[in-house]
């Protein structure tokens, strides 16, 4: 028996031959009304509440597709099965084009209507319990995976199968995601504890690919093949934003890889973005070009010589590609490049910075409507995905499926949302970023954040001879003590970066093909 009463309508000319198929409904609990004809159908559907409505597609006078369309007129969202003899395309294609949930080639038995029933009804319930027990299922090994984690590719592996998780649970109710959120915190702790301990070494070539490695290793073999490349730059994307456009693309791509690599430290556009372009530290940038390393206090953009970046990079690799650079930051602007994309197609080389991504997640601590509309990480990528259907990246990517080139979508860095305060006091000279400081008179708990007073070991510049900098981990963010419960307040929940977490260092890289 079902435990609440589910109202069924079905409409048939011959509804005398389905007498014991309504019986066998009734004592499995549903309430089962009939008509014989279109016009009664319309007039039931309009005083019932009706949970399914059973169309039988051939019937005289109002026909089931005439039906179905009337209905859909008043009730769109009223769940309708087609039933029909016929298994024609052209039906099946003007039922399926009139939002039908399902259909029934007779004859039909009970259990094949039952499971209709259940498929269309419960469908969402039925997702959410499987979700949650395979979750269930997996919760334990995670555990063991997020505790038995000693390098880089485990890491990889364990931040995969969170954002997995979290996407499916996502779509299904019920408290496992309140789990998974707690898994996720603890699964962050140790990898800042495994961040802490080999980041240093990591600057010395030993271990994960990084920032400035990009173009090098990713980028500069594809131009070795002969290939044309777009490189797409979304600023501030995180690898579980890419999963909720990757299906998006298959139909127009293939992806010829779908990997990843780890933004250096601070996890910020003016230290990541710069060393990417340049292929190098931000320390070897300040020594090697000075004039286009904008220091922290400046007033004006951190990322204005980009495209000289580039150029310094080819020259010093001796490479003589044709390349454009170009960075949107609104829709105007975005909407003019894709207008002109085709005068860029004889280059070898596209560099293309999508910035809005980025504005969002500071719009997010900035604007209360913005606030309100992204309150969580699924409202986060809710909004995102919503940017992505109106956005001048995805008439780029349309137009890109017809053409011959390679197209590689990456980011810098990524942004976790931040719930814990820590207290830190620093003078005037200090950074404004909630996760990391820099600065010569900080005054911090050393336990609470990861602490470099040797910026050159981390192949970070420093402004003077005590400089230090220090990241805050997990999902913790800075505040000062003067006015400290009115930042914790303004900050708290809001999207920052800066800092270590799976989030902001584990990024995504994607190669793509036309098919």
């Amino acid at each position: 028996m079902v435990e609440k009463k589910i109202r069924l309508l079905w409409v048939d000319d011959e509804i005398d031959l389905l007498t014991a198929h309504m019986h066998y409904l009734r004592e499995k609990g549903y309430l089962v009304d009939s008509s014989t004809n279109g016009t009664d159908a319309l007039e039931m559907v309009a005083v019932g509440q009706y949970d399914l409505v059973f169309l039988d597609e051939n019937m005289p006078g109002l026909s089931g597709l005439e039906t179905l369309g009337r209905i859909k007129q008043s009730n769109p969202d009223l769940p309708i099965i087609m039933v029909t003899k016929s298994e024609e395309e052209d039906i099946m294609d003007q039922a399926i084009g009139g939002k039908i949930a399902d259909y029934l080639i007779k004859p039909v038995n009970p259990n094949q209507i039952v499971l209709v029933i259940k498929k269309t009804l419960d469908k969402q319930r039925l997702i959410s319990q499987t979700t949650n027990s395979a979750y269930q299922t997996q919760f334990s090994q995670l555990t063991l995976k997020i505790n038995d984690s000693f390098s880089v590719e485990d890491w990889v592996d364990v931040y995969r199968k969170l954002v997995f998780w979290e996407l499916e649970l996502e779509q299904a109710s019920g408290s496992m995601d309140e789990v998974l959120k707690l898994q996720k915190a603890e699964a962050n702790r140790e990898f800042s504890k495994f961040v802490k301990k080999n980041y240093l070494s990591w600057m010395d070539g030993e271990g994960p690919m990084l920032s400035h490695m990009l173009m090098k290793d990713k980028v500069f073999p594809l131009l070795d093949k002969g290939e044309k490349v777009f490189l797409i730059v979304v600023d501030n994307f995180r690898f579980d934003q890419w999963q909720i456009i990757r299906n998006l693309l298959t139909p127009d791509y293939h992806l010829n890889e779908e990997s990843t690599y780890f933004s250096i430290l601070p996890t910020a556009t003016q230290y990541a973005r710069n060393s990417i372009f340049a292929g190098l530290t931000p320390l070897q940038i300040t020594q090697m070009y000075p004039q286009y390393w904008v220091e922290e206090d400046a007033e004006t953009s951190k990322n204005q010589f980009e495209s000289e970046l580039i150029q310094t990079l080819l020259d010093r690799y001796r490479r003589k590609h044709r390349y454009s650079y170009h960075k949107i930051s609104d829709s105007e602007v975005g909407r003019k490049y894709v207008e002109n994309y085709k005068s860029l197609l004889d280059n070898d080389l596209n560099v293309v910075v999508f910035n809005f991504v980025d504005m969002l997640s500071h719009a997010r601590t900035e604007m209360k409507m913005i606030r309100e509309l992204a309150s969580d990480e699924s409202a986060y990528r809710s909004l995102t995905l919503s940017w992505y259907h109106h956005s001048a990246l995805k008439d780029l990517l349309t137009n890109l499926a017809s053409e011959n080139y390679t197209v590689i979508i990456t980011t810098d860095h990524g942004t976790i949302r931040v719930a814990n305060a820590i207290k830190v006091v620093g003078d005037r000279a200090v950074n404004t970023n909630l996760r990391y400081k820099q600065g010569k008179n900080l005054a911090y708990n050393p336990k609470e954040v990861f602490e470099v007073k040797q910026p050159e070991k981390a192949g970070l510049p420093k402004n003077n001879i005590s400089s230090t900098y220090i990241f805050a981990v997990n999902n913790d963010f800075m505040a000062y003590p003067n006015n400290y419960n009115y930042y914790v307040t303004y900050y708290k929940d809001t999207f920052q970066h800066g800092g270590i977490s799976m989030e902001e260092m584990i990024l995504p890289f994607v190669v793509l093909k036309p098919k």
